[in-house]
């Protein structure tokens, strides 16, 4: 029976009760307030504002206390490692909290129960349903129904949120108050699925500032003067030294140090920079000492201006809809017509059950659920999938493109050959360079002390080890005056370099290696090769990809002969070398115009506005946070092991909705030719959308199955 008059009564007598109240009391207290003092008014309408302030903070402690619950009880069951991944991610381990909209779709869940529950009682007790879950209906709609007039009237086109509008207002209407209900906690608890499977965290992905230190040494007066950084104006010269992070772009002014831009710029070794030589924010010091004139600082600097490019950059996934919601999209018009049908021509209840025939609509609960499902399976893998739409575009792919420095090398080299000279031996060399180096944490000087450590050669002691004004360290070993360094260090020295030394450093830098040399007293002893560390797992996972008719290619901001050293290695056709950050993007750009679609893999700030272009975009555990905050995939356990395995889960994924979509859509046709030709009701449609409902689950929760399978045996 159609419930219009008692709703409009109930409706109607609400307001004229709230209107009449609300004017009665404004009135009544205006007058008593007027024969008041000022203190007096003020306890008095604090008082009257007192039960209403009271209600909403009951309320809300309430919401909190439900939203906690949730959190901590309901959340992890959509998968804890996923959920403890992206909180390792954040900032600090700063720890994720409820957003207003997720907190919204579960008060909305919530209030939906509560309508099937109280129909369910009023109509036990004889109570007219109406009058209670009316209120509460129209609550529960207001968001679709809002949503449903933005895409009508200003996006001009059918979405979800119509369908549902349309459907939520005869159900209403016909009072179906408890099939209604249990309508809105599936719509919701989509919502939330949908949600959760996106990237929904906050944005961070320009935030290279937060690097920036509070406070820096500047050159005042001929005085250096801890100053606050925001204080540093251009033109003032700032003092840094080894082992702290470049804050501003400018050029040195005085001293030497060796600079760490790989990052930045993608140069695989440290720079060597002296007066007159430029440096960049977000370069860090390995050695020495600078005096820089500041050229640009905040966000004037190369670094910020990459942030500045990522944040105008849109991102693919931005115009992307999973392909669940592209099929239920596709189903709207065709619904809503056959509903128009069936009113006209059967009824309205007739209608109603059209419009809750499936049509692959419960695809939009059961996509999301299936997409989850595999987003905890490969978080159980080691890999992160923040938005689970890539998961799904993973399919798409016949490119990938790799960043060479930290992606397919490591940041520590190893030692590759030991030079020698004036009748030393390399062991002597090694551990020499070993016990001075031994103190210090850049990459080098770790190389160097693994390579000692692994032929278990003993370290000598020494004393008064210091930077010099240059490249490298002096000890004292035995009364022995130790040098360790690069080639301009020895010159600074006034040590004697043969012309051997400088075609070796002609040849290292060709091929990208680094050279240290090691002089004892006055006398060159040895110069230390060191080559760029080739990930274990490099080759055999481009071999995977080879195998599954996947192109390669490698971008690199690094010189064109180790570049194409590293290509040939790994069996690489493609590369650029040279490459700047724009640069990059670009390359991608251009794959993308010819029509390849392109996954990129980076970690550095240099990767960022690359890994945005991409349609896919990967990187590892302990890369920039600008990258991992970028970045759709992060490799957790910060190799490149579990590529394959992340586009194997890929097809496996794909495969499973096809089989949910088949098993969504059949029921629709069997639910609408039932209302057209055996005058099947709501109940019928509702069954048959359950039973589908329930297949579309068993599939969705098949990847889940088979993993727990797998544990037992």
């Amino acid at each position: 029976m159609i419930q219009l008059l008692p709703m409009a009564l109930v409706g109607g007598g609400v307001a004229t009760g709230v209107n009449l109240y609300r004017r009665t009391r404004s009135k009544r207290v205006q007058r008593h307030l007027w024969l008041l003092p000022d203190q007096a008014r003020l306890e008095t309408d604090q008082s009257t504002a007192s039960p209403l302030a009271t209600a909403k903070a009951t309320l809300k402690q309430v919401d909190d206390a439900y939203q906690g619950y949730v959190r901590a009880q309901i959340d992890p069951l959509f998968g804890a490692a996923r959920m403890q991944q992206l909180e390792e991610m954040g900032v600090q381990g700063e720890r994720m909290v409820l957003s207003s909209t997720e907190k919204q779709l579960n008060r909305n869940i919530a209030i939906s129960l509560v309508v099937v529950a109280t129909a369910v009682a009023a109509g036990q007790a004889m109570v007219p349903i109406v009058l209670i879950c009316f209120p509460l209906a129209l609550y529960i709609s207001r968001p679709i129904l809002q949503r449903a007039h933005h895409s009508v009237v200003h996006e001009r086109r059918l979405t979800t949120s119509v369908v549902a509008s349309v459907n939520a207002i005869a159900t209403w209407v016909g009072g179906f108050y408890v099939a209604g209900g249990l309508g809105f906690v599936l719509y919701y608890l989509a919502e939330k699925l949908i949600y959760i499977t996106e990237d929904n965290s906050r944005q961070r992905l320009a935030n290279i500032f937060d690097q920036q230190p509070r406070f820096v040494w500047a050159l005042i007066d001929g005085t250096e003067v801890e100053i606050p950084f925001a204080q540093l104006q251009v033109g003032d010269t700032m003092v840094i030294g080894a082992g702290q992070m470049i804050p501003v772009d400018g050029v040195i002014t005085a001293g030497y140090g060796s600079i760490d831009q790989h990052r930045l710029t993608g140069e695989a070794q440290p720079a060597e920079k002296t007066v007159g030589d430029p440096v960049l924010a977000a370069t860090m010091m390995l050695a020495g000492k600078i005096y820089v004139q500041v050229e640009k600082a905040g966000k004037a600097t190369a670094a910020a201006q990459i942030g500045e490019i990522l944040n105008n950059t849109a991102g693919y996934q931005m115009a992307i809809d999973s392909r669940a919601m592209k099929v239920v999209n596709a189903s709207l018009a065709p619904k809503l017509a056959a509903a128009g049908l069936a009113w006209l021509l059967v009824s309205l209840e007739g209608a109603v059950a059209v419009t809750n025939a499936s049509f692959g609509y419960n695809i939009r609960l059961t996509g999301p659920l299936a997409m989850l499902n595999y987003l905890n399976l490969a978080a159980r893998r080691g890999i992160l999938i923040k938005d689970g739409r890539s998961l799904e575009m993973l399919n798409e792919i016949d490119t990938v493109v790799f960043d060479k420095t930290g992606t397919l090398t490591l940041e520590q080299p190893q030692v590759a050959q030991i030079h020698l000279f004036n009748g030393s031996q390399a062991e002597t060399v090694l551990a020499l360079a070993a016990a001075v180096e031994a103190r210090q944490s850049h990459p080098i000087a770790c190389a160097i002390v693994a390579a000692a450590q692994a032929q278990d050669l003993p370290l000598p002691d020494f004393n008064d080890s210091r930077y010099q004004a240059g490249y490298g360290l002096t000890a004292w070993i035995e009364e022995r005056l130790i040098h360790v360094g690069s080639e301009r260090f020895m010159e600074l020295e006034a040590i004697d370099l043969p012309e051997e030394v400088h075609v070796l450093q002609a040849a290292a830098h060709a091929q990208g290696h680094s050279l240290v040399m090691v002089a004892l007293d006055d006398q060159l002893a040895g110069v230390i090769e060191l080559q760029p560390t080739l990930r274990p797992e490099a080759k055999a996972v481009i071999a995977e990809l080879h195998n599954r008719n996947i192109a390669v290619t490698i971008i690199s901001g690094d010189q064109e002969a180790p570049t194409r050293i590293l290509a040939e290695t790994l069996g690489v056709d493609h590369y650029f070398a040279n490459t700047l950050p724009d640069d990059k993007a670009g390359h991608v750009a251009r794959l993308q115009s010819e029509g390849r679609s392109v996954c990129f893999v980076g970690d550095g700030i240099n990767d960022a506005i690359a890994l945005k272009q991409a349609k896919v975009s990967i990187s590892l555990r302990g890369a920039t946070t600008v990258a991992t905050d970028t970045a759709q995939i992060v490799l957790m356990d910060t190799t490149l092991q579990q590529l394959p395995a992340l586009f194997t889960l890929a097809g496996q994924f794909n495969a499973n909705i096809n089989t949910g979509f088949a098993v969504a859509i059949v029921p629709a046709f069997i639910v609408t030719g039932g209302v057209f030709l055996a005058n099947m009701g709501l109940m019928g449609s509702l069954f048959m959308y359950n039973v589908s409902l329930l297949a579309g689950v068993g599939v969705a929760m098949q990847p889940l199955l088979t993993l727990r399978a797998a544990d037992d045996e």
